[in-house]
């Protein structure tokens, strides 16, 4: 029979974004959301002006 190979196992160049630094900024995406909505709403307003 055939030898079997075997591969090491490895984080396969995987990062983890949320361990490498802390940010000031700590948004929500209901937040996020509610910025863009009100940036359109904003934009509507002064179009029709």
């Amino acid at each position: 029979m055939a030898e079997e190979i075997r591969i090491p196992a490895s984080g396969g160049g995987l990062i983890r974004y949320g361990d490498e630094y802390e940010t000031k900024f700590k948004l929500k995406p209901a937040h996020v959301v509610a910025i863009i909505i009100a940036t359109i709403a904003f934009e509507l307003f002064l179009r029709l002006l």
